[in-house]
């Protein structure tokens, strides 16, 4: 009963047995190395019963002395303890970190739970079914056992185990046999596969070289004709430009010669237009006007020289 009520307690923090049993052996080893720094606590007090409580009295400052020697030996047992409990922690983290890392696991930790008073009284209650049960098993194991009378029922049982271990055998260098003839036929389908490839993609390339070749004659060609218009139009350009610059240069020689003749037919208008009786009577009037003029001004100038 005590052997089902710890596995049951245990269970409930998610071990199966395997990890119960790897936890069960670490709380054992803690468990004896606290069992050892207790006895050397205790050894520690009885020294000092021994060796300093020898006479009946003391005075005040001998007790503090006794005790401020013993508080230093105490606590750097329990220090010593301390550090050692997790430098060990230190190493069980290290071992299971590595075992996780080869399989490519990332384990992670809630440090909260490790204050967690319900998890540690059901830590604490294990230990203690655990150990009861660990001593009473072994007492159990101290007693005296029978011896079997022959081992005939053992070498029927391994007889067994190496039939079906040979039989089991058998079949799976059966079951490689038939995996190794199906790789075999599957790497002679994708060597045929691969075969059929080439060739499709090397007729693939001659067509598409032979469809290459056909684009750049046809752009061969295009590109014939498009030099040819291109030299007709140039010719053709420098015939119209040729054309252009006679006209240009006999419209010039037309423009010169109707210039010149305007020129010309101003000159003879003038020339008649002075000719006429009403011009010459004007140019007469504008003679006597200026020489009016002339005679005034010499007055003014005679009678206001400052003016």
């Amino acid at each position: 009963n005590n052997n089902v009520s710890s596995t049951a307690t245990m269970a409930e923090f998610g071990f199966n047995e395997h990890h119960q049993n790897e936890v069960i052996n670490y709380m054992r080893f803690a468990r004896s190395k606290r069992v050892l720094r207790l006895k050397t606590i205790d050894s520690c007090f009885e020294e000092l019963k021994d060796s300093r409580l020898v006479d009946e009295t003391f005075t005040v400052d001998e007790v503090k002395e006794m005790l401020d020697g013993l508080q230093v030996v105490v606590r750097g047992e329990v220090e010593m303890e301390l550090i050692n409990t997790a430098h060990t922690n230190v190493l069980l983290l290290r071992q299971l970190f590595s075992q996780a890392e080869k399989f490519y696991l990332r384990l992670q930790s809630d440090i909260s739970e490790l204050e967690n008073r319900e998890l540690l009284e059901q830590v604490a209650e294990f230990e203690k079914t655990d150990f009861k049960t660990t001593d009473k098993i072994n007492q159990e194991t101290s007693k005296p056992k029978l011896a079997p009378l022959n081992e005939s029922g053992v070498s029927e049982l391994l007889n067994k185990e190496i039939s079906r271990l040979q039989e089991e055998n058998d079949k799976l260098k059966s079951r490689l046999r038939t995996l190794e003839s199906q790789a075999m036929s599957a790497l002679d389908e994708k060597t045929r596969a691969e075969r059929a490839l080439k060739d499709l993609q090397k007729v693939q390339g001659e067509q598409q070289v032979s469809a290459q070749s056909q684009e750049i004659s046809s752009l061969e060609d295009t590109v014939a004709a498009l030099r040819v218009d291109y030299e007709r139009s140039v010719s053709a350009n420098a015939v119209s430009q040729k054309d252009l610059q006679e006209n240009l240069i006999a419209s010039k020689h037309e423009l010169l010669r109707v210039q010149e003749q305007l020129n010309m037919a101003e000159k003879e208008l003038e020339k008649k237009f002075q000719q006429t009786a009403a011009y010459r009577n004007m140019k007469e009037i504008l003679t006597k006007k200026n020489e009016q003029i002339k005679d005034i001004r010499k007055r003014l100038q005679r009678y206001e020289p400052n003016e």
